[in-house]
């Protein structure tokens, strides 16, 4: 029982955050469009859930803390109490709260207890009339139909009947509590039978003679519905059916109401034949009878209403079925799918040599299968980008109230899908940028007001696909860069020389170096020349880029752009001499020979002319060092890059290659110009080449060598 417990316990805590995410996004969604009912509900069912999930797997102090929440959101659905700053702040610091409580569950630091009584108190008086408490968990009306379901995966419908025991008050259970769980699994329908119920002279009013029919369609599985029943199962009444394909064919929820009490046991045959025979509704008919109570009638009825809705659901808009793994598991998947991908690499070199067999068949099929599993692999990594975007207007949110200042986050292209890794790890250096951009860029209103802006500042984060990676950009509309000052602090610093000839891209780029900042004092926010470098080294572990243009006086731009993914890429192979290296293949355009005769026509000059055009390269062989002898016909394999054309000469083309990225070893991990490495099919390794490092590397060296020479 512990075990289950326990792995009860581990669910909800990942649920709450999910919930508690979701309640944050609400609630600033809340602030903006007060009057939305459905964001209000929810608000409400987000903390409702979190509260009754709470008490059930014995986290007693946040089912109590988050019920005063609920209490105040009731309210609110009623039209009772407005949606104010006020209540929206305290909401969020109460949310803050609960997630404080589940992080002390897992080993953290006491929360503050002073702090959770000050927003209890805070709460509690927006309540009008104190004198007359709430109570959030009320009984439903005799039938209830919840609109929107939690959840839509692997959807079913259950047909519910639960009779508590007579004594389930002296117990220390409430069954109303569990009915509420219920209804938040999914959409509900809920009777109560009240024919148990005796006259007032013999009625004890601590004893519980209602029971309830219930017809749940619920994502959450048969196996969630019994959950709930799992602490009073034994001392209950409760029966649990499956209502066979409620919603999917085309007679779905069009049950007559005699096949409805046929399959509940409530009738026979007969009985149905000679209601039938009546020129009366049939509900009406067997009651009048005396086969069935009126309440019965009306629990099969609601059942009926309860199917026909879900068939309208089921016909308006297709559902999408989900499941949840864990991160870890998906991890070892692609692991797993990245080994595969190098052994398929192996099957197909060792098939080359048995041509005249049926092994080059086998090992051309099994490289199908492995492309198309490593594709859907790598399409279940992919999130929206827009689920780290949403996190963020909390903090521009809280940031801008902190200094003053008055802000609004809009977004464009939310839905890019980027790997989950990457995204995992975008979440610092974009806060990092965010806090930048409204310490330094934004200015305050009055300023603002002053230079005919208005006075409202705005932050405008967007991203969207380039080839095989994802442009993130962070632009605000404020005061700008300036690259005089830039400039004069590099000078200052020593981090370049007073009469270094630098154009404004480079100038802007010095932000990125550690230990710069231009702020006149030092806050809370920024200041103490911590923060860009951070983010420079973070997206240089991504194997991203990073740019800034700005333009004084009216806004600055910061662009991210970030690879798809982290695992598997395809990659072009080619060898210099012995040594073999992968270019992404994203990148490449196109690959021409280039001979003795090039050469010459150049004049020595690394430049080839390709389709009339002159194309610069770079050769791999002398940049890397490598000794031997030059082939008479090398290969230059053309790269575009931002626009720009760039060469790399080779020794020899191979093909096309799926490549599994492996890290460099921390004595390898800052050799300029290679990001990875990758396992050949013969057990070789590859380096993986940083193509746009290594143009900039050699730009690099070509602007000091000028320098050196002026």
């Amino acid at each position: 029982m512990n075990d289950i417990q326990d792995k009860h316990r581990e669910a909800f805590k990942e649920e709450a955050r999910e919930l508690l995410s979701e309640l944050e996004t609400s609630l600033l969604e809340l602030e903006e469009r007060p009057d939305d009912a459905n964001l209000i509900g929810r608000v409400f069912r987000a903390m409702h859930t979190i509260k009754g999930s709470g008490a059930m797997f014995g986290f007693e102090a946040i089912s109590v803390f988050t019920h005063e929440v609920e209490t105040v959101f009731d309210l609110v659905r009623n039209g009772s109490i407005p949606v104010t700053k006020v209540l929206i702040d305290l909401t969020l610091a109460a949310r803050d709260h609960v997630r404080s409580m589940l992080d002390v569950s897992e080993g953290a630091s006491e929360v503050d207890k002073d702090n959770a009584q000050r927003i209890i108190t805070s709460m509690r008086k927006l309540i009008p009339d104190l004198a007359a408490p709430v109570k959030a968990d009320r009984l439903p009306s005799p039938v209830v139909t919840d609109p929107q379901p939690e959840r839509a995966d692997q959807e079913i419908t259950c047909r519910i009947h639960f009779r508590p025991p007579r004594d389930i008050a002296f117990r220390g259970m409430d069954p109303i509590g569990l009915l509420n769980e219920l209804c938040h699994m999914g959409a509900s329908t809920i009777t109560a039978r009240t024919q148990d119920v005796p006259s007032l002279d013999e009625l004890n009013a601590e004893s519980c003679y209602l029971y309830w029919d219930v017809i749940l369609t619920t994502g959450e599985g048969l196996n969630a519905v019994k959950d709930a029943f799992l602490f009073i199962q034994d001392d209950a009444e409760v029966k649990i059916d499956i209502i066979k394909d409620p919603v999917d064919g085309t007679d779905a929820g069009q049950k007559k109401l005699g096949e409805i009490l046929l399959e509940r046991g409530e009738v026979t045959p007969e009985i149905v034949q000679r209601g039938l025979c009546a020129q009366k509704r049939f509900g009406q008919v067997l009651v009048e009878m005396g086969a069935l109570q009126a309440d019965e009638v009306t629990s099969a009825l609601a059942e009926q209403q309860h199917l026909k809705t879900q068939q309208e659901k089921k016909h308006a808009a297709d559902s999408a079925s989900s499941i949840r793994v864990s991160s870890d598991k998906l991890d070892k998947l692609v692991d797993l799918v990245g080994e595969l991908v190098t052994l398929q690499s192996l099957l197909s070199q060792t098939a080359a040599i048995f041509k005249k067999t049926k092994i080059p068949a086998i090992a051309e099929a099994v490289e199908r299968l492995t492309s198309e599993l490593r594709d859907i692999t790598m399409g279940i990594r992919m999130l929206p980008i827009g689920s780290t975007f949403s996190k963020f207007k909390r903090l521009v949110r809280d940031l801008s109230k902190e200094l003053g200042k008055e802000i609004e986050l809009t977004t464009d292209g939310a839905e890019t899908e980027l790997d989950k890794t990457v995204i995992d790890k975008l979440g610092d250096p974009m806060v990092h940028i965010l806090r930048n951009s409204i310490d330094h860029g934004i200015e305050q209103p009055e300023d603002r007001v002053v230079a005919n802006k208005p006075r409202i500042g705005t932050i405008h984060l967007s991203a969207k696909h380039s080839g095989a990676h994802v442009m993130v950009q962070v632009r605000d509309d404020g005061k700008g860069l300036d690259p005089d000052v830039i400039r004069a602090k590099a000078v200052e610093k020593g981090l370049i020389s007073s009469d270094a000839k630098l154009s404004e891209k480079e100038i802007f780029a010095l932000i990125l170096t550690p230990g710069f900042s231009t702020a006149k004092t030092i806050t809370n926010v920024s200041g103490r020349g911590v923060g860009m470098d951070v983010v420079k080294r973070a997206i240089d572990s991504l194997g991203g880029s990073i740019e800034i243009s700005s333009q004084k006086g009216s806004s600055t731009t910061i662009t991210l752009k970030l690879p798809l993914t982290l695992a598997i890429i395809e990659g072009l192979l080619v060898k210099i001499g012995v040594e073999s290296f992968i270019m992404p293949l994203a990148l490449v355009e196109e690959c021409v020979e280039l001979t003795h005769k090039d050469i010459q026509k150049s004049n020595g000059r690394h430049l080839a002319h390709v389709r009339g055009k002159v194309v610069p390269y770079i050769r791999l062989r002398e940049h890397f060092m490598i000794t031997g002898e030059r082939p008479a016909i090398e290969q230059i394999v053309i790269v575009s890059l931002e626009g720009q054309r760039a060469g790399f000469v080779v020794d020899l083309v191979i093909g096309g290659h799926q490549t599994v990225i492996k890290s460099l070893g921390s004595v390898y991990k800052n050799i300029e110009g290679i990001s990875g490495a990758t396992i050949l099919g013969d057990g070789t390794v590859a380096l993986i080449l940083d193509i746009p490092r290594l143009i900039q590397q050699t730009e690099q060296e070509e602007t000091n060598m000028q320098n050196y020479f002026t």
